[in-house]
């Protein structure tokens, strides 16, 4: 079983970062686009390269102060490649097909390159998972709050990422899993993750219920 002691201090504000990078490193298509073209290529493709570089990274530093088994630590390894696998496709496909659509840049950029790279981020909040949410929760209302508001704009990030990702599936098992563990640990560290993915759920069932399926926000003309 995961420890049941306060890891060393500075635990939380990995996973602080890790949660924050992930928020906006995962819109950084959207937040950039206003950015335009550099070359035959746009500059949101250029910024995305730092994608797996900002997230990773405070991710193991995050599960190094908790003394993490060599289990935890081999599932570490394999979210982070699925993960910088599956973006580095997603990305190249994408700006391949920015300026040269066709059949197989889609298939790369959207159902396997979108997979992939999701399947790594939900190896990730695994690992995360499998260390944390039964650690004590973060004391002090400050604290409180940032941790459950940081909390929420992953589970929304999931959730969008989900929609425009195509990989409702995916998202919804993974939304539903976490909200599960996250009320059976509320106790602890877990109550976060209920704030996470309880909401994600809930959006993701809600947009599958008015729509009659998943289609992507952009091809409603919402982005």
């Amino acid at each position: 079983m995961p420890p049941t002691t306060p890891p060393p201090t500075g635990h939380l504000r990995w996973l602080a970062l890790t949660a924050t990078a992930y928020a906006i490193t995962h819109h950084t298509g959207v937040a950039t686009a206003a950015l335009g073209t550099i070359g035959p290529t746009r500059w949101a493709d250029w910024i995305d390269l730092l994608t797996p570089y900002a997230v990773l990274p405070p991710a193991a530093l995050a599960l190094h102060a908790t003394r993490p088994t060599r289990r935890v630590w081999a599932l570490y390894l394999i979210a982070a490649l699925t993960y910088t696998e599956g973006h580095g496709i997603h990305l190249a496909a994408n700006s391949i097909h920015n300026t040269a659509p066709g059949p197989t840049a889609h298939l790369w950029d959207e159902p396997a390159g979108h997979y992939l790279w999701y399947t790594g981020a939900a190896l990730l909040l695994a690992t995360l998972t499998t260390a944390f949410t039964r650690q004590p929760p973060p004391h002090g209302t400050a604290r409180h709050l940032l941790g459950h508001a940081l909390a929420l704009a992953a589970g929304l990030t999931w959730a969008t990422n989900t929609l425009e990702g195509g990989t409702a599936p995916l998202g919804l098992a993974v939304a539903a899993a976490l909200t599960v563990h996250g009320w059976t640990t509320r106790a602890h560290l877990g109550r976060l993750w209920l704030t996470a993915f309880a909401p994600a759920l809930l959006i993701l069932i809600a947009w599958g219920l008015h729509h009659g399926g998943y289609p992507q926000p952009s091809t409603l003309g919402w982005i």
